[in-house]
């Protein structure tokens, strides 16, 4: 009896940490920057602003690419990657977004471990990966604050 009363205790000391380290990285997005937004704002901000851009073919084939993420983080993690493929078309001027918007926003986005998955579908669906290299070789911690100028370096 005493031994499962400590597993008992053991099992709630351990999702207890496990729930907050999860909010607590949900605290430090809503942190204000240096620009008075905190992530989450650039997020939404992004998401709003190119809502109208996104169409039924392009919107499936995100859906499609965030399948492999577990689906209790799946929608973050759509959210994340659907506001930096707006952040990418906004950037690009585009007046839609495209598929190779979305694949490279999505490589931006996630982080290099999840490269893999990407690459797994991209080939499953016979699309090309040569264009993107340059991406796949840049780690999500290059990208954090100065995304926009090291794509133009690597895109020149």
């Amino acid at each position: 009896m005493g031994t499962l009363l400590v597993l008992w205790g053991f099992l709630l000391i351990s999702l207890m940490a496990i729930g907050g380290f999860f909010m607590f990285r949900k605290f430090l997005k809503k942190l204000p920057k240096e620009d008075g937004k905190s992530v989450m704002d650039w997020e939404e901000y992004y998401m709003e602003k190119t809502k109208h851009m996104w169409d039924g073919k392009e919107k499936a084939l995100l859906e499609e690419l965030v399948s492999p993420v577990p689906e209790l983080f799946r929608d973050v993690a759509k959210q994340t990657i659907a506001s930096k493929v707006g952040e990418v078309s906004l950037e690009k001027n585009q007046k839609r977004i495209t598929q190779e918007s979305i694949i490279e926003g999505y490589i931006i986005a996630t982080p290099k471990r999840d490269h893999k998955f990407l690459r797994k579908k991209l080939k499953e669906k016979e699309i090309d990966i040569t264009p993107y290299e340059h991406l796949f070789e840049l780690s999500k911690s290059n990208y954090r604050d100065n995304w926009q100028s090291r794509y133009k370096k690597t895109k020149a």
